[in-house]
């Protein structure tokens, strides 16, 4: 197995070397058997960040929001999105948290400008779901390090999902 591991992992390295961005990863696989996507359009931002605190403190400045949640992954498969995610996360990018397990995967990662965070990459894979989000904008670090705690990271995505689900779901009256 891990022979097996390695090799996949030596091969999503050079796959992914020609773009090491979150966008490549999030349009590989948001077609994937069990995959919950979306990105966040400029008009959803302002209504999102209305709704909840917790997210106006993070989205409030937001420049680019992508999401995804990829369920029923085989063992392979799983290791396979991990790789793909270290690969990403080791070019340009500094780790705020790095917790490596059997049972789990987390990673946050950023991008700085000076003392202000310009990237975040947040990544939760255990064998139940793997989570990724990335965001892009001018962020205080303080707010990106409480994520550090996964209580208050499952309280933000659920958060954000169940607000952006609420938010998504217009009602259209058509009358004959």
């Amino acid at each position: 197995m891990k022979k097996v591991v390695f090799i996949l992992s030596i091969c999503v390295l050079f796959v992914s070397c020609g773009s090491s961005s979150f966008e490549r990863f999030y349009n590989t696989h948001k077609t994937d058997i069990g995959a919950t996507s979306f990105q966040i359009p400029n008009f959803m931002k302002a209504v999102l960040g209305n709704i909840s605190p917790e997210i106006h403190n993070v989205i409030g400045n937001i420049e680019d929001f992508k999401y995804i949640k990829l369920e029923n992954l085989n063992a392979l498969k799983r290791q396979s999105i991990i790789a793909e995610m270290n690969a990403l996360t080791t070019r340009g990018y500094k780790d705020m948290l790095r917790k490596n397990a059997l049972d789990n995967t987390r990673i946050i990662s950023v991008k700085e400008l000076g003392v202000v965070v310009s990237d975040v990459i947040f990544f939760n894979s255990n064998e139940i779901e793997t989570i990724a989000f990335y965001l892009k904008g001018n962020f205080d670090p303080e707010k990106i390090k409480s994520f550090s705690d996964e209580d208050a990271f499952n309280k933000f995505t659920n958060t954000l999902l169940q607000s952006y689900t609420n938010n998504t779901n217009l009602k259209i009256n058509i009358k004959n």
